[in-house]
Order: C-alpha cells, then structure tokens, then sequence
C-alpha cells in the first residue's frame, strides 16, 4: 500500500513540477488560461511551440519574414492564427506596451526544448 500511495504522490508531484516552472508573468498576464507548459489548453503547449521552432531562424508573420523571436513577440503581441488549427491567438498588447514581458515569455518557450 505504501508503494502504491508513494507512487501516486511522485505522480502528483511530476504533474505539478510543470505549473511551478510557468513564469509568474504569464499568469499575471492571462496565458494560462489557453497554454499550458505541457499540454494542449486552448492554444498548443509551450513544450510543442518550441519543438517547434527549434533550430529556427526566422518566423512568417502576415507575409513578412522576420528573425525568430522578434516574429513570434509580433505573433503574441498582435495574434493571429493558421499555426495550430482554426482557433485564432488574441491579440495581447493593444497598446504596445507589454513588449518586454511578452518578448521574455517568448524566450522562456524557445527554451523549454534546449
């Protein structure tokens, strides 16, 4: 029986190693409520994003080519959609002015596969 509930606990532990890691800017922000680090919400997991996009340079974003991390802060900030299926990303930052929180998170998604 100890086994068993010791088991159950590192399980439960595992699944809630992933929530602890998800930058507290993101949850400030409201990205949670569509991602998650390691599963589909809404919107892809961050962990499939930079599966992704690693070893690439360079993000389409409305017909222009831009260098990776400046296009997906664009596809953040202003949203779109086509990457991930039919449900469209939000914009995020109407205003302009979240673009050093959002170009953070993007750099902690292309991590999360190095």
């Amino acid at each position: 029986m100890r086994i068993i509930l010791g088991a159950i606990s590192g399980l439960l532990l595992a699944g809630g190693a992933h929530a602890a890691e998800m930058p507290a800017m993101a949850q400030k922000q409201g990205c949670t409520v569509c991602h998650a680090i390691d599963k589909k919400v809404v919107g892809p997991a961050w962990m499939d994003v930079s599966r992704k996009y690693k070893g690439a340079a360079k993000y389409t974003y409305s017909g222009s080519e831009y260098p990776l991390e400046e296009g997906l802060v664009m596809k953040v900030s202003k949203g779109g959609f086509g990457n991930w299926g039919s449900m469209p990303m939000p914009p995020n930052d109407a205003n302009g002015n979240k673009q050093a929180d959002i170009r953070e998170l993007v750099r902690f998604i292309l991590n999360l596969a190095k």
